[in-house]
C-alpha cells in the first residue's frame, strides 16, 4: 500500500507527533504508515483521512498486488 500521509503532513505544517495526537496514535505509529511498513486499521484511517479533509482512497493507495 503506497500512502501520501508524509506529503499531506508537510504540506499542513505538522510534525509526526502532532499528527499523532489529532489521530489519537503513537508517533511510532504514524512514522511506520509514512515507511509503508503498517497497513492503519480502518478506524485510523478515517481519522487521519478527516484531519486532511481528504478521502482515504487519496491518502491510502491500495495497489492490486496489495490484494
Amino acid at each position: 500500500m503506497k500512502t501520501r500521509l508524509k506529503e499531506l503532513r508537510a504540506r499542513n505544517g505538522l510534525n509526526q507527533t502532532q499528527l499523532a495526537k489529532l489521530a489519537k496514535v503513537s508517533r511510532q505509529t504514524i512514522s511506520l504508515i509514512e515507511r509503508e511498513e503498517f497497513m492503519p486499521s480502518l478506524l485510523i484511517a478515517v481519522r487521519i483521512a478527516r484531519i486532511f479533509n481528504e478521502p482515504v482512497e487519496s491518502i491510502f493507495i491500495i495497489e492490486e498486488d496489495d490484494l
